[in-house]
């Protein structure tokens, strides 16, 4: 049987420390504490991301409040790049992958220079070429988010990427709805069936439902990455806390998800060793319903079926029919033949 594999367990931070270094830093203990692989931040620069009179999305104005556009709200929760090289050093600490995803081409050069295990690609830039041709510039390996996206769109990023020089193999995609918080109908896991078909290194899902339900039916739908937003105060201010798991939440989804891996097993249908030693007290035997003297023919008459079940299987049951009653039996008596 092939190795199982750990699902890689992202703890999506994002930009839940509100701009503020040592909420990140405490964030990068909790997700280590919860016993997650990664911890994921945003890296950007607000000018670079978006023009001054941009609106905010629906869900941002719900989740924040305010009046406060889209600029003044990011440039809000901005972290500088000094910031991100000491949090990559206490990640390194604290024993916790460190990745960030970049919202603009300058920040792309500065992640560059992290040397990251992966580059994350957010759902928002799969359709932004010189973006991706940034990225794919830089080598590595490669996890997209595909958010809004319909498959045409993945497939063009896909193209973009290995035309760049990504192997495909190096590219892993994520279903993933953009919604905060995603309602559960609008789920539709089985889209990583879609995005599986064509042909990328490792499928996942990036979660942004209430609760931890969703991610982990993901892994037992095969889902190979899980990346969960999460914050330490789901009261914050902020856009993305109400679509956040505690750290309570969080352990609690990793832990989860680490039985379901190993409850998933193998095709092998077999009776293993846990069970084993309940076949002789669940299952049944053929034994005498009453009194059968040695040389009585055996029938439905002087026969049933009762536990324990280390005698004669009642599958035989046709085939000790009609034959002779080799010794007495008492009622309840096993039969042998």
């Amino acid at each position: 049987m092939a190795e199982k594999k750990n699902t890689l367990i992202i703890a999506e931070a994002g930009v839940n420390h509100g701009g503020d270094y040592e909420t990140a830093v405490r964030m990068i203990h909790s997700a280590k504490q919860a016993g997650a692989d990664y911890i994921k931040f945003q890296t950007f620069k607000a000018e670079n991301l978006v023009c001054r009179s941009a609106s905010r999305a629906e869900y941002q104005r719900r989740n924040c409040g305010g009046e406060e556009n889209q600029f003044e709200m990011l440039k809000r929760l901005e972290l500088d790049f000094d910031s991100f090289i000491s949090l990559k050093d206490e990640c390194a600490g604290a024993g916790i992958g460190f990745l960030s995803s970049p919202f603009d081409l300058e920040s792309i050069d500065f992640l560059s220079n992290l040397r990251m295990d992966f580059w994350k690609i957010p759902s928002g830039e799969v359709t932004n070429l010189p973006y991706l041709e940034r990225i794919a510039s830089k080598g590595g390996r490669v996890i997209m988010s595909t958010g809004m996206c319909s498959i045409d769109e993945v497939k063009d990023a896909i193209h973009v990427l290995t035309c760049n020089g990504i192997p495909r193999n190096d590219i892993a995609l994520l279903h993933c709805n953009t919604q905060y918080p995603t309602p559960v109908e609008d789920v539709n896991l089985r889209a990583m069936e879609t995005l599986r078909k064509l042909g990328c290194g490792m499928t996942g899902f990036s979660d942004h439902t209430v609760g931890t339900a969703i991610p982990v039916a993901a892994v037992a739908l095969g889902a190979e990455i899980i990346e969960k937003h999460f914050t330490l105060d789901k009261n914050a201010a902020g856009p993305d806390h109400i679509a956040s798991a505690d750290p309570a939440e969080l352990a609690a989804m990793v832990r989860a998800i680490r039985d379901v891996e190993s409850a998933i097993g193998s095709p092998l249908k077999h009776v293993t060793e846990s069970e084993s030693g309940n076949v002789a007290v669940a299952r049944k035997s053929i034994v005498a319903s009453r009194f059968i003297g040695k040389g009585e023919t055996l029938s439905e008459e002087n026969l049933t079926v009762k536990r324990p079940g280390n005698g004669l299987s009642p599958m035989l049951w046709h085939r000790v029919i009609g034959t002779k009653a080799v010794r007495d039996f008492n009622k309840d008596d096993l039969i042998t033949v």
